[in-house]
């Protein structure tokens, strides 16, 4: 074979090997950035469809639960005791209530005391200390000065009651009702709580007198 077509032949050879070297490199080249372009296109959609949803997700809770941004205050509304005055007494009048009322403790404390060694009574100048286990001593005593029964309890604390009178109607005299001793700033009654604290069933009173319309009378 002569120089020249040996000189082709290498030529040739050359070629098609360059060829075929350079056609994978541009095959590798451009399959990463056809893939590249595609998750460029995909992922921007997955992306943005994230937060769409939440927002509404989020949007649709606060309608249906709106308590649980905005909850309705709890109701500590605390019912008034009654609207209660106390009777207008007079000295005398103020004087036989209260002797009644503390006659009857006093007689309702001693007969629990023949039952229980552990209670003990006393009674002395319109005061009235009973010894009441476990709970303690209560002081009962008369306060002529402002016409009322004042209590110390253990449980309760200090109390100081009124004379109320109550159920007059168009159809009794005045001062012709029930009468208790009240303590008016909650209502409480003298004998209610003497039955819950001690067990001490004491009978309402009935006021027969009018008392006078004047206290210092």
């Amino acid at each position: 074979m002569s120089a020249p077509a040996t000189t082709r032949l290498m030529r040739q050879w050359l070629r098609r090997g360059s060829q075929a070297s350079i056609t994978p490199t541009i095959t590798r080249q451009l399959h990463p950035q056809a893939a590249a372009a595609t998750i460029r296109r995909v992922v921007p959609q997955i992306v943005l469809s994230q937060p769409r949803w939440l927002s509404i997700s989020h949007a649709a809770r606060a309608g249906i639960m709106p308590e649980s941004e905005d909850p309705k205050p709890p109701n500590d509304e605390v019912m008034a005791p009654g609207n209660q005055q106390p009777a207008q007494l007079s000295e005398d009048e103020y004087q036989e209530l209260s002797d009644v009322q503390m006659d009857l403790i006093c007689e309702k404390a001693e007969a629990m005391q023949e039952s229980r060694e552990d209670v003990e009574v006393e009674y002395s100048a319109g005061v009235l200390n009973i010894v009441f286990p476990p709970n303690g001593t209560y002081v009962i005593n008369k306060q002529p000065p402002n016409k009322q029964i004042w209590l110390s309890s253990p449980i309760s604390g200090p109390k100081r009651y009124d004379w109320v009178v109550s159920g007059e109607s168009m159809h009794q005299k005045e001062g012709g009702g029930q009468g208790e001793w009240v303590y008016l700033r909650d209502g409480t009654r003298l004998n209610a709580l003497l039955s819950k604290e001690l067990g001490l069933a004491i009978d309402h009173i009935e006021e027969d007198m009018t008392p006078s319309k004047d206290a210092t009378e």
